[in-house]
C-alpha cells in the first residue's frame, strides 16, 4: 500500500464564517484518515476521522477535540457514506460556535467548538488519500 499522505499548515487564518474543500481519492486498502483543525496537533478543534475498518463500529465517522494533549468525547457517526476506492469532497464550514462538515451525499456533521477557538491558525490532513484539490474560501 502506499505511504499515507500529511499536509500540515501552520499559521493559517480561519474564522467564523469560512469555509475549505477537501477534494481526493480514497485508497483502495484504506484503513482511515483525518482532517485536524486548531492552534497545533496537541490543541484541536476538530479531529474529523473517517474510519473504513473500527474495531467497533465498523466504517464509521469520528469526530474528536484534543484539549492540551487531551481527547474528548467521540462523536461516532454510524452512516459513512465515503468508501474505500472512491473519489470524494468534503467540505468543512467553521460557524463559530460549532463546525459543520458537508459529506459527498449532502449529509452534514455538525460538532461543537468545545474550545470556543475564534481562530483555527493550524490544518492537517492525513492519511490513507489522495489529495487533489484544496481550497479555503
Amino acid at each position: 500500500m502506499a505511504m499515507p499522505m500529511e499536509l500540515e499548515l501552520k499559521h493559517v487564518e480561519l474564522r467564523a464564517g469560512d469555509q475549505f474543500k477537501v477534494q481526493g481519492r480514497i485508497m483502495d486498502a484504506a484503513e482511515r484518515f483525518q482532517i485536524d483543525l486548531g492552534c497545533d496537533e496537541d490543541d484541536l478543534a476538530l479531529h474529523f476521522n473517517p474510519r473504513f475498518n473500527d474495531d467497533t463500529d465498523g466504517t464509521v465517522l469520528v469526530c474528536n477535540s484534543k484539549i492540551a494533549g487531551c481527547w474528548g468525547d467521540e462523536k461516532r457517526e454510524l452512516h459513512n457514506p465515503l468508501q474505500r476506492g472512491s473519489t470524494f469532497k468534503i467540505v468543512l464550514k467553521l460557524m463559530g460556535d460549532m463546525f459543520e462538515v458537508e459529506m459527498p451525499d449532502g449529509q452534514e456533521i455538525q460538532f461543537p467548538n468545545r474550545e470556543g477557538l475564534d481562530v483555527i491558525t493550524y490544518i492537517r490532513i492525513k492519511g490513507d488519500l489522495k489529495l487533489t484539490t484544496f481550497k479555503i474560501y
